[in-house]
């Protein structure tokens, strides 16, 4: 998962905007440090809080125009974004999906939508595609 930053001079250093997310910004002195701070922003503003039912849409596909800069999604943060995104454009409650999963507790399923815990088994991932035929998991890790 990659989305596109915006990349600006001026008379202090160099700043960025997330294109795709509304607010999704940071600034540095170099470039270095801008391409560093554009990931630790857009991986920031991705990992929302477990009780968030906020919508954030996904990355464009192909953006042309000058100072683009490419940013990747760190994977688990991707993985915990993509699944509560495709679980609440169902609207379906965490509940559901893990009885639909055949999870015992809820539990099991907040670690999937937890960037800090989020690492499905293989027969996990076959599942998650059946309850969200949607989920394309070239996406989440390219």
């Amino acid at each position: 998962m990659k989305y596109h930053f915006k990349i600006h001079k001026d008379k202090t250093g160099y700043w960025a905007e997330c294109v795709e997310l509304e607010g999704c910004r940071t600034q540095a002195d170099c470039k270095s440090s801008l391409a560093k701070n554009m990931k630790e922003a857009l991986d920031l503003y991705l990992d929302e809080p477990k009780d968030s039912t906020l919508i954030l849409p996904l990355q464009k596909k192909n953006i042309e125009a000058k100072n683009i800069a490419i940013v990747p999604v760190s994977p688990n943060i991707a993985f915990a974004f993509y699944i509560r995104r495709l679980r609440l454009k169902r609207k379906m409650t965490q509940h559901q999906v893990a009885k639909l999963l055949g999870v015992k507790n809820v539990y099991s399923y907040q670690r999937l939508e937890s960037s800090e815990t989020a690492n499905p088994a293989l027969k996990t991932l076959v599942l998650l595609k059946k309850i969200f035929p949607k989920l394309k998991i070239d996406e989440i890790v390219s």
